[in-house]
């Protein structure tokens, strides 16, 4: 009977540390973030080693490097993580630096806005973009609980990179 209530105490302190804004999770510090866009992976590293991966769903046209606002395209190129919203319209959300140089000045040469407000975040919210593939405005979409993890594990200023 002492042993049920060992137990029972152990797996309790497991469920209170997982508990707080968010799930958190032990891991080393995470040094880059990777996304695949063909791949529909996203992969937390800590120097050469891969700590954590994600399915993805991305921008509603997901091929080729973001040119302009509303194009539906997931930026490619190298970023960082600028910001952390804990309100976020979708659960929880990491911003991301884009637009950066080379993306203000090739939509501003076509007479274009480059778009911006890019994020990893959770959702969908809305119930006719569940179970969708591919349904953000540009953004980088895991589940609510990845997105959980993500934020736990993610420090502003992380470098990552985006490929095609």
């Amino acid at each position: 009977m002492r042993a049920i209530w060992i137990i029972l105490a152990l797996l309790g302190g497991l469920v209170l540390t997982s508990c707080s804004q968010g799930r958190h999770i032990t891991a080393p510090e995470i040094t880059y973030v990777l996304v695949y866009k063909e791949a529909r992976t996203l992969y937390l590293v800590h120097e050469n080693q891969v700590v954590k991966s994600y399915p993805i769903n991305l921008g509603f046209a997901p091929v080729g490097d973001k040119q302009r606002e509303g194009d539906g395209k997931t930026p490619e190129g190298y970023y960082y993580i600028d910001r952390k919203n804990a309100n976020s319209e979708f659960h929880l959300s990491l911003g991301i630096s884009y637009p950066d140089t080379h993306h203000r000045a090739t939509a501003r040469e076509a007479g274009l806005e480059p778009g911006g407000d890019i994020f990893i975040h959770g959702g969908p919210n809305r119930p006719e973009d569940r179970n969708k593939p591919d349904w953000t405005a540009g953004c980088i979409a895991v589940s609510d609980r990845e997105i959980e993890e993500i934020f736990s594990l993610v420090k502003v200023g992380t470098p990552i990179a985006i490929y095609p």
